[in-house]
């Protein structure tokens, strides 16, 4: 069968909040087909499917609902990593 799954991703290697990365991607079959990352603060596609899709949320909604998640998802996160790593070490 065909195998279609999402991944929400936080990247970082220092505690600055500005270094963290937030990364959404889509895939099918293995292959990364849509991905919006914090960094560049859009979606970018990587098939014909996913670049049509990437202009079509890029001038919707789903744009600016996803730039907040680096704040709403990661920030929490990578606070609640971090002082785990902090008490354990």
């Amino acid at each position: 069968g065909f195998r279609f799954y999402v991944v929400t991703d936080c990247e970082f290697n220092s505690s600055k909040l500005n270094d963290i990365e937030y990364i959404y991607s889509h895939y099918y079959n293995k292959l990364e087909y849509i991905r919006f990352s914090s960094s560049v603060g859009k979606y970018v596609g990587y098939t014909e499917h996913g670049i049509k899709n990437a202009e079509r949320w890029n001038n919707g909604p789903e744009v600016i609902a996803r730039r907040a998640e680096k704040e709403r998802y990661c920030f929490y996160n990578v606070g609640v990593d971090v002082e785990a790593a902090l008490t354990k070490s």
